[in-house]
């Protein structure tokens, strides 16, 4: 396929074309994918979550371009809430981020939720394939700030960045059971602010008890994304998480669980796009939901048997 071929050559516009098929479930995007899958793997994949106003575009902005200073090549999947007029997201790379926009070693793609929660978006985990096999060293995927429900990011990256910020209050402690026991690194961002003193303590905390549990014990670092303050040490930990996994064995568990989540997903989608395809299908579906609605049968019956159909 000649957009493959592109690609590989490291061809932006081919990246883009490539993730809209996929991102549009284009029918062509099966096909890509399966040529693509045999490039992919080299690529560390950093997912950068937090609450919203955090500052997680600032913080990316700041670590793709101490980064690229290193010589390597950054990817940047921006998931942002979904328009309710056009389905596309609502802050696209025009807004954010456009001095990178002229560097050949920098790609950037926003993506809409498109109603998928966690998050992050559907084709979240098939864009850092595409930018995988393009050549990318780093790939970034910022979500768009939901709080608790973030932890789907776990499972479609090698290393997670929390960011928070003085002022939450309380909320730091709703979110330990949560979000929180996710991050391979804490970034406590705005950290000019009061309370951001307190705030690494608690996050050091979670930090102590974590690793209890395992060898890698998350950094605390605090930042001010926008001046550039603290950057370079957040680049450090990501590059000597990195390290620690491939050296403990670590990497290759979460390339499992990856492997696995979008085994699953595909799985699943394909299972309703099977239960959906035809008219048959539809009218079989409209006539179980009916049963449904009329009490003549129950919603977990009705599926399992338009799954046999």
């Amino acid at each position: 396929m000649e957009l493959v071929d592109r690609l590989l050559k490291g061809d932006k516009r081919a990246a883009a074309k490539l993730i809209s098929l996929v991102e549009n479930e284009d029918k062509e995007a099966s096909a890509v994918l399966r040529e693509l899958y045999q490039h992919t793997g080299k690529t560390h994949i950093v997912g950068i979550t937090g609450p919203s106003g955090v500052g997680k575009s600032s913080l990316v902005f700041g670590l793709t371009k101490v980064i690229r200073e290193r010589g390597k090549k950054v990817g940047i999947v921006a998931i942002d809430p979904t328009s309710r007029f056009t389905g596309g997201a609502i802050l696209g790379d025009r807004i954010r981020m456009t001095e990178l926009s002229t560097d050949e070693g920098v790609f950037m793609r926003s993506m809409g939720t498109r109603g998928h929660h966690g998050g992050i978006a559907r084709a979240t985990t098939e864009a850092a394939m595409v930018l995988d096999a393009m050549g990318m060293d780093v790939v970034f995927v910022e979500t768009v700030g939901a709080g608790q429900s973030q932890s789907m990011i776990w499972e479609c990256v090698h290393t997670s960045v929390l960011v928070e910020m003085p002022g939450m209050g309380d909320e730091i402690q709703a979110l330990k059971a949560g979000i929180l026991e996710i991050g391979d690194i804490f970034v406590v961002n705005k950290g000019d602010r009061e309370g951001a003193d307190q705030l690494v303590k608690e996050l050091e905390s979670v930090a102590e008890y974590k690793a209890m549990e395992q060898e890698w014990k998350p950094p605390v670092h605090v930042t001010i994304a926008t001046d550039g303050q603290g950057i370079e040490d957040v680049v450090n930990s990501i590059e000597n998480h990195l390290e620690y996994l491939k050296e403990s064995g670590e990497y290759q568990k979460r390339e499992e669980e990856r492997a696995k989540g979008e085994f699953t997903r595909t799985v699943q989608d394909l299972l309703l796009k099977k239960a959906f395809d035809g008219e048959g299908s539809k009218k079989k579906f409209d006539e179980l939901l009916r049963e449904v609605m009329e009490k003549k049968t129950d919603p977990y019956s009705a599926a399992e048997k338009l799954l046999e159909d």
